[in-house]
C-alpha cells in the first residue's frame, strides 16, 4: 500500500532527554489523522520532524514516495507540506485578501513562471473563493491585525490552502478559541477537500473524534496506541492512561 506520508523509526534526543523513540506514523492521501497525548508526549516534536524544523537522530521521513529526511521546511513546503502553528502567523497590517495573495504567489510564480503582474492577478482570483470558504468574505478588506483570534485562525488556514498543499499540519488549531469558534473551526476543517490530507495535534478530543479517520496516541515519546476513533476510545491502554491522568 502506498502512503502519502511515512515516518519510520523516528527518534529525537535533546541531550540526555529522549523526546521520541522509534515512532512510526503513516498517513494516506486525503486522510485526517490526529496525534493526541499528554504534554511532553512528543506530539509537537513529531510534527516538527515531519515539517522539517527538527532533524531526527534516527529514522526516515518519506512523502509521496520520496525520502525528504534531509530537506528543510521551505523545501518540504514546495513539495506540498504546509503547517499551521499554535499561534496564527498572519501579516497584521495586510488585509485578509492581501495575506492570501502573499501566500499564493510563490507557488503560482514557481509553477507558471508568469510575470509578477499576471501572478498577482491570479493570486487575487484565488483569494476570493478561499476567503469565502473560510467564512471571511465579509472581512476580506480588513487588516488581519483587526480580526478576532478565531478569524485569524481561519485566515491562516486560507493562506495555507492558497499554496495547494497535499498535507496540512495543524498544531493545536483550537487553542484559545471560544466554544462557538471551535464549532466553526470544526465545520471548516470537515469541509476541507479530500485532496488535502490533515495531520492534527489537538487536546480537544471532541474535535479529534468528529474530524479524524485515524488517531495515534503518544506517551513518553513512544506510540501507546493507534487506530480509528472508536478503537482509541475503547482501547484499555488508552483508557488506563486517561484514568491515570497522563493523557
Amino acid at each position: 500500500m502506498t502512503w502519502l506520508l511515512s515516518a519510520e523509526g523516528v527518534s529525537v534526543r535533546y541531550g540526555s532527554l529522549s523526546a521520541l523513540t522509534g515512532v512510526d506514523l503513516r498517513v494516506h492521501d486525503g486522510e485526517r489523522h490526529a496525534l493526541i497525548g499528554p504534554n511532553g508526549a512528543g506530539k509537537t516534536t513529531l510534527l516538527n520532524v515531519i515539517g522539517g524544523a527538527t532533524k531526527p537522530h534516527r529514522g526516515t521521513v518519506r512523502f509521496a514516495g520520496r525520502n525528504i529526511s534531509r530537506l528543510g521546511p521551505a523545501a518540504r513546503a514546495r513539495r506540498g507540506i504546509n503547517r499551521i502553528h499554535q499561534r496564527p502567523a498572519v501579516f497584521p497590517t495586510l488585509t485578509a485578501t492581501e495575506n492570501v495573495v502573499v501566500a499564493a504567489l510563490p507557488r503560482i510564480i514557481r509553477r507558471r513562471r508568469w510575470w509578477p503582474g499576471d501572478s498577482r492577478r491570479t493570486a487575487h482570483h484565488r483569494a476570493g473563493p478561499l476567503l469565502d470558504r473560510m467564512g471571511l468574505a465579509d472581512v476580506a478588506a480588513v487588516p488581519a491585525g483587526h480580526l478576532a483570534h478565531g478569524q485569524r485562525r481561519q485566515l491562516e488556514i486560507a493562506m495555507a490552502l492558497a499554496g495547494r498543499p497535499r498535507l496540512l499540519l495543524l498544531d493545536e488549531p483550537a487553542a484559545g478559541l471560544s466554544a462557538t469558534e471551535v464549532g466553526r473551526l470544526m465545520e471548516l476543517l470537515q469541509a476541507l477537500p479530500r485532496a488535502v490530507a490533515v495531520l492534527l495535534v489537538e487536546h480537544r478530543l471532541d474535535l479529534v473524534y468528529a474530524l479524524c479517520d485515524t488517531v495515534t496516541v503518544l506517551r513518553d515519546g513512544q506510540t501507546l496506541a493507534a487506530g480509528t476513533p472508536d478503537e482509541i476510545r475503547t482501547s484499555p491502554l488508552v483508557r488506563q492512561a486517561y484514568a491515570d491522568g497522563v493523557a
